[in-house]
């Protein structure tokens, strides 16, 4: 939620100074300038920065460059969802937008950075549509097999020495190994689901005809 808050704040400055031009076309569909810069400022406040703060033009350019490569994934998996016919209510879109439009704590102030952002309530709410249909066609996509107990326990024996250094202190040996095996199964899930996500990722790509403009 936070995210989304500062995501709005800093798309003022950005939407005030994008000319809508296409920058990438995903299947035939563009992706404007505007959409980019307002996907790159969500894309440095997820990642903790600042966008005045970026000083290196290199470092400028590579991060807007991987904001734009994720913003063509999800154009990717939001056409996926279409293909697939995943549907969000309108329900799951009014509470999303009702949680952002409360953490503002007033209406008046929601609408008024809507609008500095280049939203109208309509357009943020087709926004918000697309993106939990992503969402959710992503994670069907990427979904993994629960892993067995032997491969847990393979796992924490390849990787006992980084576990062992998370677990909590304890002179009992049966409750070490029993916190590396919960840690070891949290780590292999997690190092599955990544894969599957880069899988997936990898196979609409080679599906798509993706075009970026230099």
């Amino acid at each position: 939620m936070r995210s989304l808050m500062m995501c709005l704040l800093l798309l003022v400055s950005a939407a005030g100074c994008a000319e809508e031009v296409a920058v990438a076309r995903v299947n035939g569909v563009e992706i404007g300038l505007l959409r980019l810069e307002r996907y790159f400022s969500e894309y440095l406040d997820a990642q903790g920065r600042a966008l005045g703060s970026i000083r290196n033009p290199t470092l400028y350019k590579r991060l807007r460059d991987q904001a734009l490569d994720e913003l063509i994934d999800k154009e990717l998996l939001w056409q996926e969802a279409q293909r697939q016919g995943i549907s969000v209510s309108d329900e799951q879109v009014g509470a999303q937008v009702g949680q952002l439009e409360a953490a503002f704590g007033s209406p008046a102030i929601f609408e008024r950075k809507l609008a500095q952002a280049g939203f109208t309530r309509a357009e943020y709410a087709d926004y918000t549509r697309h993106e939990l249909a992503a969402q959710q066609v992503y994670a069907q996509l990427s979904e993994v097999a629960e892993p067995t107990q032997a491969d847990v326990e393979a796992f924490y024996q390849v990787n006992r020495d980084r576990l062992q250094g998370m677990q909590n202190q304890s002179d009992n040996a049966s409750v070490i190994t029993e916190q590396g095996l919960a840690l070891a199964r949290a780590a292999l899930i997690g190092q599955l689901q990544g894969q599957a996500r880069q899988a997936v990722r990898q196979r609409l790509r080679q599906s798509a005809t993706v075009e970026v403009a230099d």
